[in-house]
């Protein structure tokens, strides 16, 4: 490493927030932490305090920090082949898609960067196979910020500076009366989270999911499961659907796909596809990231995580649930599925937080 790569590896807090203020968009309401390490669970700041990760990357991190063979899966494709074109066949990527298809039972593979872009192809693929403009959504929702994804996200200090927005219903979640009563001839796509991630930790209950599905069957409706949060384990199955038995037309991921680096991907039946030159990425299901993709799925297999998860998650939630108060507040709701667990308080959770990262 150079010298001048050296001092930039070592600069404490203080200067990276000053070089931050200057040359960064403050789009992030950051903790006053950063870290420069991880093995495991753990975490290790810029002064090599230890913390254990409840947060893992907002659901990125489910094999854990610098696995050594995700690691060595990375190192040894970048060794060999970064990047070509998509004009090209990318092997790793034909075997991702494979392993992800059987895994999650859909027939074909769109990749792309991130969680908010496999939204953002399945809206198109909405508009293209049903003609039709009209969505509908959860209040409480988040399936993104890019332009069509946002207009499908609930939260109003996200939407309020960018509207008009495209044409989107929102109805609670689990109301199916109000699920019957605006999907129709003219809804193009349903687009719903099995667990709300930042609604708060909200499971969609099975009868609300067959109806929807029911309902979309009726009236030529997509049904869009976005899995971005729930998927590759977290919730003691490999995808959230499973839990209800709903099979979607289309489902999105991202998030845990590559063990860390940027992935997304879009799975669908048979029926609804992108035809060529109608969608396309740059850096979609590349090279390196497939390899990455490919040794998570591998190393979730082989050390039982998606188990793992059910049995912690359910461990953690029976702990959680013995808590009455927390810094003067009622504990008024645990809930979750697998390891996205949630603790509903009676206050505001600022200084819990603030108290949380101090003891690491």
């Amino acid at each position: 490493m150079t010298k001048e790569g050296n001092q930039e590896g070592n600069h404490k807090l203080d200067e990276i927030m000053e070089i931050e203020s200057e040359y960064v968009m403050p789009t992030y309401a950051r903790q006053k932490v950063a870290f420069v390490r991880g093995r495991g669970a753990l975490l290790y700041d810029t002064e090599g305090k230890e913390y254990i990760d409840m947060v893992a990357g907002i659901a990125v991190a489910v094999i854990g920090h610098s696995h050594p063979k995700l690691v060595e899966a990375i190192c040894s494709q970048a060794k060999e082949l970064i990047h070509t074109s998509n004009i090209y066949y990318i092997p790793p990527q034909a075997m991702l898609a494979r392993r992800l298809c059987e895994k999650a039972s859909m027939d074909k593979v769109f990749f792309c960067n991130s969680g908010a872009e496999a939204v953002e192809a399945a809206m198109k693929l909405a508009r293209k196979h049903t003609k039709r403009t009209k969505f509908v959504a959860c209040e409480k929702s988040f399936h993104g910020r890019t332009f069509g994804s946002l207009s499908v996200t609930y939260k109003q200090a996200a939407r309020q500076p960018f509207e008009p927005l495209l044409d989107t219903t929102f109805i609670p979640p689990n109301d199916m009366d109000a699920l019957k009563s605006v999907i129709g001839k003219q809804t193009a796509a349903f687009i719903v989270e099995p667990v709300q991630g930042e609604g708060g930790v909200v499971p969609t209950n099975t009868e609300f999911l067959r109806c929807a599905r029911d309902l979309c069957d009726d009236t030529g409706t997509m049904l869009i499961f976005d899995e971005v949060q729930t998927g590759m384990g977290r919730t003691g199955k490999w995808f959230a659907k499973e839990h209800s038995g709903v099979e979607p037309d289309a489902m999105c991921l991202g998030k845990a796909i590559a063990g860390g680096l940027p992935m997304g991907a879009l799975l669908s039946k048979e029926e609804f596809v992108f035809e060529k030159g109608e969608h396309g990425s740059t850096f979609g299901g590349g090279f390196v990231t497939s390899a990455a993709a490919l040794a998570t799925i591998d190393i979730i297999e082989s050390e039982g995580l998606v188990e793992r998860s059910e049995v912690l998650g359910t461990f953690l939630r029976e702990e959680l649930s013995t808590i009455k108060q927390i810094m003067g507040m009622d504990v008024e709701d645990v809930r979750g599925i697998g390891l996205m667990v949630g603790m509903e308080l009676s206050g505001g959770c600022d200084e819990v937080v603030t108290r949380a990262l101090d003891a690491g």
